[in-house]
């Protein structure tokens, strides 16, 4: 049954034609299987395998049967991303996929967009608290349980962690792009190298600059990176 309400989600967000959804630009051929890790050519994508040399591993990964490790000594939630570089044949195909497994209680992925896809977030078990924030500021947000399903517009700020205190919670997400990335707006900000001038992020907060070295500091001990 579990099966079933994946792919009925899979369906569901690319049945609508690639040329009305999709972010990446259009295949030429039927398959592009990439070259992982691709020449020192830089492309937009990954170089194609010559068909000859394509076989059904190309089009397959096992990573998300399994539960995340989560390590608490560095933060509360574990992912598991299959992109290009895990499935070879998903080159060209507007689609990319990933596992999330939370702990429970609190916020353990903080706010973050994705600037090249939309994301859409299925409930595997648990329950999770849900929202984004449209460009004119309003926040739409939700709690969502398993067997649930909920979109996250591309490139808005968003947010997910596990709703109950005292159960475990796990999420396959569907993204509408190969490489949909993955910015989080604290590290963007208080993280980027070279530094934002602190002066800009004390005006831009209304704080004073010793305030901004030490959230800077406090940020460098955090693991808030998930690459996409």
């Amino acid at each position: 049954m579990l099966v079933k309400y994946v792919l009925a989600c899979l369906i569901v967000f690319t049945a609508i034609p690639s040329t009305t959804i999709a972010n990446d630009p259009d295949a030429l051929q039927d398959i592009c299987v990439a070259v992982v890790p691709s020449s020192d050519i830089k492309v937009n994508g990954f170089v194609c395998k010559d068909d000859a040399n394509v076989t059904a591993d190309d089009f397959f990964f096992g990573g998300l049967v399994r539960p995340n490790v989560i390590n608490t000594a560095i933060g509360t939630f574990n992912a598991t991303l299959a992109s290009v570089r895990e499935i070879p044949g998903l080159n060209t195909l507007s689609l990319s996929v990933a596992r999330s497994d939370y702990l429970p209680g609190g916020p353990s992925f903080t706010p973050h967009l994705h600037p090249r896809g939309a994301e859409l977030m299925y409930v595997l078990e648990g329950q999770m608290n849900v929202g984004f924030i449209t460009t004119a500021n309003k926040l739409f947000s939700k709690t969502i349980k398993k067997g649930e399903v909920f979109v996250f517009p591309k490139a808005l700020v968003h947010y997910h962690y596990n709703g109950a205190t005292d159960k475990h919670a796990s999420v396959i997400s569907v993204f509408d792009s190969q490489g949909p990335g993955n910015q989080v707006i604290a590290t963007a900000l208080f993280g980027s190298k070279p530094p934002l001038p602190e002066d800009v992020l004390s005006m831009a907060f209304q704080v004073d600059i010793k305030q901004v070295e030490k959230i800077k500091a406090n940020l460098k001990s955090a693991n808030l990176t998930v690459t996409f």
